[in-house]
């Protein structure tokens, strides 16, 4: 069964030339010459791989790209673009995409990420999805979103519990405040509030008044950290 690809690129040269080079190493190809079309086609979620310009006409290609995320469509991106800066990657990499692919590139150095997001792709689709967590006494049902320390029910609002299941994803690790603000409140910048410590400081009253032993530890200058020991 052939992989199919999406191209969405608003240069009809550069559209062709991959459509052809693709298509020959076995892949099948559909095009697209502008961002709105290639989301419409995007979401239809039939694609192994999605390749994205960054500059097009109707939508960009990050814009198209955060949609496409935002629509809970995991298609690998990888987004071409001659915009090389490495501020220019890491917006690249914020909006969703996978990969980010510098303008000019050779054949065999996009073949080769192509392959790589494949696999990537075809691993975590093989893998069982874990739909509980456990740090020590603290169980966390992902599907029934049910929380219990001890054997006993811990209840928790929506934000709260988004900001327990990512802690339990990184157990043991710290967590920064960065990485809650932008995983949890969706900012790629810090706002300057205290928004992340007030929601902390709830979410570890629930988890430790009238338990025995601390759960969510403070990483002094750091962090947090969700572990069953300090």
């Amino acid at each position: 069964m052939n992989r199919k690809i999406l191209i969405v690129e608003d240069d009809a040269s550069t559209s062709a030339y991959l459509a052809k080079g693709l298509g020959e190493a076995g892949y099948a190809v559909e095009t697209a010459s502008d961002g709105r079309d290639g989301l419409f086609l995007a979401s239809e979620g039939i694609f192994d791989l999605i390749i994205v310009d960054r500059m097009l006409p109707g939508l960009d290609g990050l814009a198209m790209t955060g949609a496409l995320r935002a629509a809970n469509i995991a298609t690998p991106v990888l987004v071409l673009s001659a915009l090389a800066a490495v501020d220019d990657r890491v917006d690249g990499l914020k909006a969703g995409a996978d990969d980010y692919l510098c303008k000019p590139f050779s054949f065999a150095e996009l073949s080769a990420r192509i392959e790589a997001l494949v696999r990537r792709s075809d691993r975590a689709a093989s893998e069982p999805q874990k739909t509980r967590l456990s740090v020590g006494d603290l169980e966390i049902d992902l599907l029934a979103r049910h929380v219990t320390r001890a054997g006993r029910t811990i209840p928790l609002g929506a934000r709260e519990f988004n900001l327990l299941e990512f802690l339990a994803r990184h157990a043991g690790q710290v967590v920064t405040r960065t990485m809650m603000l932008e995983k949890i409140w969706n900012y790629h910048f810090d706002p300057g509030s205290n928004v992340v410590d007030v929601h902390i400081g709830r979410l570890r009253r629930k988890l430790e008044e009238g338990f025995g032993s601390p759960i969510l530890h403070t990483v002094r200058g750091a962090g947090y950290r969700l572990a069953s020991e300090g």
